[in-house]
């Protein structure tokens, strides 16, 4: 691995304190990006950033709802405060629901929409600009094979993945100009807080895992975190420098059927 793939280079990664995100901050930093970790979960962003701090690498938590403009736009004014501008935009932070069209509340659509969707779109909105004064940089949306593909009793999550896979390529060509790419990773199911959680939803988590995630998945097992973000360190980085507007399915083959 390059330890030096992400010197210089100043890193926001929402949702960054659990799961997919909290491996990315681990990653990036370990290639030399200084990372700021936004989350709603005061306790494990700042239990992150002191284990990054002790092992001698720079980063930074702060708390943002990223569903609100206001917590947006500070979260990214806070970011280039700390480390003097943003190279990098980890638009990663998330919530699902298990429930129908039919049995799913206006309010928990709109919760959903609003974390994955909308504040996708003001991380960006209020980045973009902080971007482009850096010369250019890259923003990579972790959005999900349920953004590529159906899934029953998904229907919010679904809907909020798939416009971010569209949003992705619409900003790709918005931004493109600015020399700022926008890509999205579409991971299968992972293992996560928040994919264990939704296992444990299950009428009957140990068939759930052996008949959906390991049969369905054609390379027969869930993904780990550190995989997912092996692969938005791919699109962040210079060795991507050709791909903007790319929608990246890392679902161990669940969509190539």
């Amino acid at each position: 691995m390059n330890n030096s793939r992400f010197a210089g280079r100043v890193a926001l990664v929402t949702g960054g304190a659990k799961g997919i995100g909290a491996a990315t901050s681990r990653l990036l930093v370990n290639e030399g990006a200084r990372v700021v970790i936004a989350d709603l979960d005061a306790d494990a962003g700042r239990a992150l950033e002191t284990e990054l701090r002790g092992a001698g690498h720079t980063a930074q938590f702060i708390r943002a709802d990223v569903s609100r403009a206001s917590d947006a736009e500070q979260l990214i004014r806070a970011a280039g405060d700390a480390f003097g501008g943003l190279d990098i935009l980890i638009n990663n932070a998330g919530i699902a629901l298990a429930k129908s069209t039919t049995a799913t509340a206006e309010a928990e659509w709109d919760r959903v929409l609003g974390t994955n969707l909308k504040g996708a779109w003001l991380c960006a909105k209020f980045a973009i600009p902080e971007l482009a004064r850096r010369g250019g940089g890259a923003i990579v949306n972790v959005a999900s094979n349920a953004g590529l593909v159906g899934f029953p009793n998904l229907a919010a999550y679904c809907a909020s993945k798939g416009g971010l896979v569209l949003l992705t390529k619409a900003m790709a060509l918005d931004c493109a100009p600015l020399k700022i790419r926008v890509n999205a990773v579409c991971p299968g199911h992972t293992r996560t807080p928040m994919g264990d959680g939704f296992v444990a939803a299950q009428v009957d988590p140990e068939q759930f895992v052996n008949e959906f995630i390991n049969r369905q998945h054609p390379l027969g097992r869930m993904a780990e975190a550190e995989e997912i973000a092996r692969t938005i360190l791919y699109l962040a980085s210079d060795d991507a420098s050709f791909v903007t507007g790319a929608a990246l399915a890392v679902d161990g083959g669940y969509t190539a059927r």
